[in-house]
């Protein structure tokens, strides 16, 4: 009785963690797409005004928050694991993701400090 119980429950976790992982993972695209559509529009305006934009941030931004939600899904994905292969693969993807992350960081806030930066100078004559 007590044995079946617990089956049921692992079956549930699975269950409800595919469903969590696999939602998270529509949402960190969904959050790419609207991203770069959004930073592809904005940069076709400041083009056609001759406006300086720097696509990096908000691409960057938008690119970056999507990880959050796929590394989200890879932590859950710990949940139904059932063996050291696939945990080593899920492994080297956070790695991976995580780096990424990183990366994408580092090219927002270098893109921000030489914005600031450039609008503290005064204008040339």
């Amino acid at each position: 009785m007590l044995e079946n119980l617990i089956v049921q429950y692992k079956d549930f976790l699975y269950i409800l963690a595919e469903i969590a992982a696999s939602t998270l993972e529509l949402i960190g695209i969904l959050i790419i797409i609207i991203g770069s559509a959004r930073a592809l529009v904005r940069l076709v305006r400041c083009l056609i005004r001759k406006q300086p934009f720097r696509v990096v941030v908000d691409l960057g931004k938008a690119l970056s928050l999507a990880l959050e939600f796929k590394m989200g899904a890879e932590i859950i994905k710990t949940v139904i694991i059932h063996n050291l292969e696939e945990l080593a693969i899920l492994g080297v993807v956070i790695i991976i993701r995580a780096l990424l992350a990183f990366i994408i960081h580092w090219e927002i806030r270098t893109e921000e400090k030489e914005k600031s930066i450039s609008n503290e100078r005064p204008p040339e004559k």
